[in-house]
Order: C-alpha cells, then sequence, then structure tokens
C-alpha cells in the first residue's frame, strides 16, 4: 500500500426514489435513504453506501451519526482492520468497511478483489424480485418486465400465497423461482405451504417465521430447503441456525460490511450450508461489494438498481438477467 494521509470525510444522507412502490408484508416504500460515506487519503477517493433498516432499529440520522463517531477514532487507512472488529454490525460499518477497502485498494493501484484475496468475479445469475401483489399482477409482471431474468424472486405475505407461485409459474414456466415470507408466516402454514411449493419447482423459502419464533423450524420437514435472512446477521450466528435452516441469505448491512460478509460466507460453508447473497434498497455502489462475495453461491439477488427510478455512473449491467462483472470506476 502507498504511503497513508490523513483521512478526510465525508458522510451524508441521499434520498433515492423508486421506479414504482415496493410492497412487502411489513408495508410499502416509495423512496429510500441510503448512507453514503467518503473517504480521501491523498489523490485516492473510496466510497462506500449502506441502507439503514427500521426493523433493524436504525434510523439514516444514527447512522451517520454512529459513522462519524469511529471516523473519528480513525487517522489513517491502516487502521481500519483494527477498529472494523469493534463496531458493531449494521448499516453504519456496512458504509465504513465498504469505503476503507475501496480506499485501500485505491491506494495499492489494484482491484478489490485481488485487496480482499478472492477469485476474478464473474458474471451471475440475479434475481428479478416481484413485490407484493395479487396473483394475476405478479404473474404479468413476471412477463411483461422480468422475461429476460431467469431466477424470479417472489415476496409472500402468507395470503394466497400458493395461489401467487402457481400464477407465476404458469406465466413462467420457464424459470427458476424462490421466495421470501418476510417472517410473515405462522408456523401451522410452513408445512403445507412447503410441499405446495415443492410440487411447483420452487428452489427455496427464506425466512418464513419470525426470527424470535423459528425454532419449530427443527421439528418440521422441509422439502424446500429455507434459508434464514433475519435470524442470520453475522457469522457468529450460524452455529445457533443448525436444524433449523438449510441456509443462509447475507446482506452487507446485516453483516456490517464485506469484510464480515466474507467471514459469514465461509462460516455457512463450514456448516455445509446454502449460501444466498442479497440486499436492501440501494444503487450500483452497494451491489459492488456485494458481487464479490456472492461469487460461486447458490443464489443471488443483488437487484435493488432495478428497483429505483435512477441508477449512479458507472452502474452495474444487468444483461439478459445476468449481474456482470463491475466497470472501472466503480468499487476499484
Amino acid at each position: 500500500m502507498s504511503e497513508s494521509h490523513p483521512i478526510i470525510s465525508q458522510v451524508a444522507i441521499e434520498r433515492w426514489h423508486l421506479a414504482r412502490p415496493f410492497v412487502i408484508a411489513r408495508g410499502s416504500e416509495t423512496a429510500v435513504d441510503l448512507v453514503v460515506v467518503r473517504l480521501r487519503s491523498g489523490d485516492c477517493e473510496g466510497v462506500g453506501e449502506s441502507c439503514p433498516v427500521p426493523h433493524y432499529g436504525e434510523s439514516p440520522e444514527q447512522v451517520v451519526r454512529d459513522a462519524r463517531t469511529w471516523l473519528s477514532r480513525v487517522v489513517t487507512a491502516d487502521q481500519w482492520a483494527t477498529m472494523e472488529p469493534m463496531m458493531p454490525p449494521g448499516a453504519a460499518r456496512n458504509a465504513l468497511d465498504c469505503a476503507f477497502r475501496d480506499l485501500q485498494a485505491r491506494m495499492s493501484g489494484t482491484e478489490a478483489w485481488r485487496m480482499l484475496k478472492l477469485s476474478r468475479p464473474e458474471p451471475l445469475q440475479c434475481a428479478f424480485t416481484l413485490d407484493l401483489s395479487s396473483p394475476a399482477e405478479m404473474a404479468r409482471r413476471a412477463v411483461a418486465e422480468a422475461r429476460d431474468f431467469a431466477l424470479l424472486k417472489l415476496k409472500l405475505d402468507g395470503t394466497c400465497d400458493v395461489e401467487r407461485v402457481r400464477a407465476v409459474r404458469s406465466a413462467r414456466p420457464d424459470a427458476r423461482l424462490i421466495v421470501d415470507a418476510n417472517e410473515a408466516w405462522s408456523p401451522d402454514q410452513v408445512t403445507g405451504f412447503l410441499a405446495a411449493f415443492a410440487a411447483e419447482g420452487v428452489e427455496m423459502v427464506e425466512q418464513p417465521l419470525p426470527a424470535a419464533n423459528d425454532a419449530v423450524l427443527a421439528g418440521i420437514d422441509r422439502p424446500v430447503p429455507v434459508v434464514a435472512d433475519e435470524s442470520c446477521h453475522v457469522a457468529a450466528d450460524v452455529r445457533a441456525l443448525g436444524g433449523r435452516y438449510d441456509g443462509v441469505n447475507i446482506k452487507l448491512d446485516k453483516t456490517g460490511g464485506v469484510t464480515e460478509a466474507l467471514r459469514l460466507k465461509a462460516a455457512a460453508r463450514e456448516a455445509g450450508m446454502s449460501v444466498m447473497v442479497g440486499c436492501m434498497l440501494g444503487t450500483s455502489l452497494a451491489m459492488a461489494p456485494a458481487m464479490l462475495v456472492a461469487q460461486g453461491c447458490e443464489w443471488v439477488d443483488l437487484d435493488g438498481p432495478l428497483l429505483i427510478g435512477a441508477d449512479r455512473t458507472p452502474c452495474v449491467d444487468y444483461a439478459r438477467g445476468l449481474l456482470m462483472p463491475v466497470p472501472s470506476g466503480l468499487w476499484g
């Protein structure tokens, strides 16, 4: 790494309006507030983006305050490796970790994936998310908006979910299907839904039960793999998932950055679990580091920029449903 200069930082909230209202079991959104961290050392700049999650008790204002507090303790870029494990996971650490990793790569004159000791990124099949609506409307969008995507993710809420899956399957018999209940099911719904979804070729069900009430999964036959989202944030959580879940969904806003995301991926693989890499709402700036984690994973759900009405420049490319390696200038 080149000589370290004192860090000059900027932390700001940016509001991005969505292309259309985005609906899940917990509610609807028309815009998203993102926190962006910019770090400068000498002539090099690193940038990171995060999406505060109210469901986890986060607000954009608090994330900004937390990021600034921790930045006040870091003088040079090479100090971040010591500070990162001390900071709690979440959106603030994510923005900082991605910004520091980006900055370190640029100071070293190398790609971020090399800095992280990863393989060169390859194109990935990316999911297109069909947010919560009627069965007919979700089937329509599966054709009208997601025809180029071979992998579809359906948002569910515990009401007419089988009808939703069957409608989309009928409209897109060629597609791979995964579903996300966002903790909306009750324990007595799980067995019937999993059996019905297995018959429709659904590959995976994400977080069917509330994280505080998921122990019942250990005693349920799972003909479709069940993946932990809200029940798994960091690598230390994997040990408690045994018997209940077959895989984990890694999101950088949960792990608190790409560094812990890679730790979580390694822990899940060691436990024999499948891995999905997902995202909160965000621009291409947030997808770029997540794409490095997503290499070799069973499911990739990094379609955040497609849900927003605009994107950054440069931006990631979703050519024919494939998430392409990031262009020069985007996260190293």
